[in-house]
């Protein structure tokens, strides 16, 4: 294996335990709760950032500080020769703008990977590194070989609350409140740059058929005779996230499905008992 360090953030969903596990290092990304400071997964739970948000506290995102970020590169760099750095989508948080920024001062050491990807679709290509860093390929082509494939993926997700998309702007208050009273839950996608609008459904069953459709829709057409990953994420309960799992599991029975906690970066603007099903194509090294 190439001396490569893989860096991401926890927007991946990837836990501080679990990158210890893959030899991966996670930046923990910065939360605002009513003012204070907390760290996703060092000193916020998921746990407890859902009591807060049933609070109502008032709660932002931030980005890691430039100081953290080089702080953690210059200690890699003394064991290791490179690094590979998968930060979430550009068009989702300037925190990945401002790690190439930083880069520049590393002389082509550090390589900062804006394939515009989060959660289960960015921990896909923090794995995918791994296999390529693992078949002797070097920071700068496992970086151009994740950029030229960043399309590759896609994600729908359904919010079982219009809340918090109210309160973040994304809909004005009346629109909530008719859609509260309808039963109307929104299908959202993810192609890459940002959160956008798909499809409105009546109610959480609709909703589900929506991106079943649609995932199939991509699979058939988009991604028609590439080997794909399917992937699962939600904000919800984990008996929720099981039953939505078999029910994917039905509609593409040859697949292994992978499921994961939505990040918090996501879900603070979404609330929860969101479901997310997502695809991704996966590096062979």
């Amino acid at each position: 294996m190439g001396n490569i360090a893989i860096v991401t953030d926890s927007n991946s969903g990837i836990t501080q335990e679990e990158g210890k596990r893959l030899g991966v290092s996670v930046i923990p990304m910065p939360f605002f709760i009513n003012g204070e400071l907390f760290l996703e997964d060092i000193t916020l739970t998921q746990e407890e950032f859902y009591s807060k948000l049933q609070e109502d506290a008032e709660i932002s995102t931030s980005q890691p500080t430039p100081g953290d970020v080089t702080a953690l590169w210059d200690q890699l760099l003394e064991q290791y020769d490179e690094i590979v750095h998968i930060p979430m989508s550009s068009g989702l948080s300037g925190a990945c703008q401002t790690a190439v920024m930083l880069s520049e001062d590393y002389d082509g050491r550090v390589q900062v990977v804006n394939n515009q990807r989060i959660s289960v679709t960015q921990k896909q290509s923090v794995m995918d590194a791994l296999v390529l860093a693992d078949a002797g390929k070097s920071a700068a082509q496992i970086k151009e070989i994740l950029e030229k494939h960043k399309f590759e993926s896609s994600i729908y997700i359904t919010v079982d609350t219009l809340k918090y998309l109210k309160k973040g702007g994304r809909i004005t208050a009346a629109a909530a409140a008719i859609g509260t009273v309808l039963n109307l839950k929104p299908v959202l996608q993810i192609q890459g740059e940002k959160l956008d609008a798909f499809a409105k459904a009546r109610g959480m069953k609709q909703a589900k058929k929506i991106m079943l459709d649609a995932m199939q829709k991509d699979l058939e057409e988009r991604f028609a005779g590439k080997r794909m990953c399917l992937q699962l994420a939600y904000t919800s309960s984990k008996e929720e996230a099981e039953i939505w799992k078999l029910e994917m599991q039905e509609r593409f029975p040859g697949y292994e499905i992978v499921a994961d906690p939505l990040s918090l970066s996501v879900s603070c603007h979404i609330g929860e008992g969101a479901l997310a099903i997502a695809c991704s194509m996966p590096e062979e090294g």
